[in-house]
């Protein structure tokens, strides 16, 4: 890390949308110097909401966020000169080359001719896309698009860099160029970049500390290896033989009633089809499991056993799976991105 001086405070900060939608509800976090900060949570979570506030396209309902020195509503010409931010959805003029696109943003940031070129020319480096650079955007694949568009979130050398899922829709080989591209950020230019993810392998590879946000709130923030910490031990996952919806839930009630009271289960968590119990040492706590399950009757098709990983962390706090959760709570979130669509359209 950079230096330890905080680039983003936010305080008691809070966004609600017009029919009592509360996106943020009342979060407090800072954001270090140099460090690649998290918001990790499923779709509808507050994420976006949260960094269209510290990015000035949206006024907090109430609370106060500082970036880079300066409070957003109070200031938010200064915050734009300190900033970049890479959207969900890609921001390219496919008509034009790579080139056309960074020196449009190039002179949006008023840089003269000289400072431009050699800024496109080491950005284009930096994303491996110097090659591309002449060549029209609509010959891009997927990923070389995305790349391009986070390379146009750098071309004024921002102090903070802002990605909203930066790899949703990419294929892994591509998610793991760009993970490379977000890492050498920060270590080239020293960056402090704040992303969001309903991906858990993204958080756990790339970010410093992660902020779990749920409903609009941070549940729980700390390290990765924290955070795993605080689950205690290893994570033994079942599921039921049967499958069907009734099965499963009498499945998970049984199998958590039986083991709950016992001395070496720490906790249990039921999601969707599965029962995941926490032990102190699961290669012990797993023929004890199996042996109590069979004399109550309870049929198990598999039992794995586990080191704590992030799902287990989302799966703790907040009783249920961000994967249970895709799908379901995104209306509200996509009705507001359409809006600002229009709007700016």
């Amino acid at each position: 890390m950079a230096e330890e001086k905080s680039v983003i405070v936010t305080r008691k900060l809070t966004k609600i949308y017009p029919g009592k939608v509360k996106a943020v509800d009342g979060i407090d976090f800072e954001v270090k110097a140099g460090e690649i900060f998290a918001f990790l949570g499923p779709n509808g979570a507050g994420k976006t909401t949260t960094i269209k506030m510290l990015n000035t396209l949206t006024l907090p309902t109430s609370g106060r966020a500082i970036v880079a020195g300066f409070d957003v509503v109070k200031h938010p010409a200064e915050v734009r000169k300190r900033i970049g931010y890479a959207a969900q959805d890609i921001g390219v003029d496919e008509h034009a080359t790579g080139r056309e696109n960074l020196a449009l943003y190039g002179h949006f940031y008023r840089l003269d001719e000289k400072t431009l070129k050699r800024r496109i020319k080491n950005i284009l480096e930096i994303v491996g896309l110097t090659e591309y650079g002449n060549k029209m955007v609509s010959s891009y694949s997927g990923g070389m698009r995305k790349r391009l568009d986070l390379a146009m979130g750098l071309i004024h050398r921002p102090q903070i860099l802002f990605l909203d899922e930066p790899t949703t829709g990419l294929d892994p080989q591509t998610r793991s160029h760009i993970w490379e591209y977000i890492q050498k950020l920060v270590q080239k230019l020293g960056m402090t970049i704040f992303l969001t993810t309903h991906y858990m392998d993204e958080a756990d590879k790339l970010a410093s500390r992660i902020a779990i946000i749920d409903l609009g709130k941070i549940i729980t923030m700390g390290t990765a290896d924290e955070l795993k910490r605080s689950i205690g031990g290893d994570v033994v996952t079942l599921s039921p033989c049967e499958s069907g919806a009734d099965a499963c839930k009498a499945f998970v009630a049984g199998a958590e009633a039986a083991l709950s009271d016992k001395p070496f289960v720490v906790g249990t968590k039921a999601a969707e089809s599965e029962l995941a119990i926490y032990v102190k040492d699961g290669a012990s706590a797993a023929p004890n499991i199996m042996q109590i399950l069979t004399e109550k009757g309870i049929a198990v098709r598999t039992l794995t056993v586990s080191r704590p990983s992030l799902d287990d962390v989302f799966l703790k706090y907040t009783g249920r799976t961000i994967r249970a959760q895709e799908g379901t709570r995104t209306t509200m979130a996509q009705i507001h991105r359409m809006r600002d669509r229009r709007r700016a359209g």
